[in-house]
């Protein structure tokens, strides 16, 4: 009872009252705000880690996702319909098919696809060549965000080495791209696919960061 219909809401109230403190500053490509405007589906990708500062900006991005089946992915599912986003339930060892048919029919309805390329275990920083394979069934592009905050909470002992901006935090997040859409009749296992993408994500946070001091010059 507590698990299912309380901690929901008890972690939405937190989080939205949180990232309201927080002094967010989203710069964008104009080819990626064309595509929101014209409802085009698009593939966002960022590494794991950077996920609690994303969730912020959702609503904004009409996202959709895969939560897993398990308990801590139907918590998610809640909290971020709460937020905005629409999610697909399963994983790879569970409902994966069916999740990712959801996943592709909310994204037909006009959303748009966020991705955490590293995963679902890493390692770290690494591309894996799920992100292309959905560019290719959506025929979308990809864009790279980098996110950068002057002050957050880091749990150093989580494999992906998450943070949560502290309140009041200044958080950029910056959009680079886009990578073409992939085409039928490329192998989405390419190692030359996924360092490109491994290059922008980290020039992505690189401009994040310079943003930053840029401010504080």
């Amino acid at each position: 009872m507590f698990r299912k219909y309380i901690l929901p809401i008890i972690v939405f109230i937190f989080y939205r009252t949180l990232s309201w403190t927080w002094r967010v500053r989203i710069i964008e490509p104009e080819s990626l705000q064309k595509s929101l405007e014209d409802r085009k589906p698009v593939v966002l990708s960022h590494w794991h880690g950077d996920e609690l500062a994303l969730i912020s900006i959702v609503k904004r991005y009409n996202i959709a996702t895969i939560a897993s089946q398990s308990k801590d992915g139907e918590l998610m599912s809640k909290v971020l319909g709460w937020l905005g986003a629409r999610t697909s339930r399963g994983s790879s060892s569970r409902g994966g098919v069916q999740a990712l048919k959801g996943l592709l029919r909310l994204l037909k309805d006009g959303g748009n696809c966020s991705f955490a390329v590293d995963g679902p275990k890493g390692p770290l920083h690494r591309v894996k060549p799920g992100v292309f394979e959905l560019s290719r069934m959506i025929h979308g592009p990809i864009y790279a965000v980098g996110v950068y905050c002057d002050r957050a909470i880091y749990f150093p002992k989580s494999w992906n080495k998450t943070y949560l901006p502290k309140p009041f935090a200044r958080v950029i997040i910056y959009w680079v791209g886009p990578m073409d859409e992939i085409k039928k009749e490329v192998d989405p296992r390419n190692p030359d696919l996924a360092l490109e993408l491994e290059t922008l994500l980290h020039h992505a946070r690189a401009q994040a960061l310079n943003s930053i001091a840029d401010n504080d010059a």
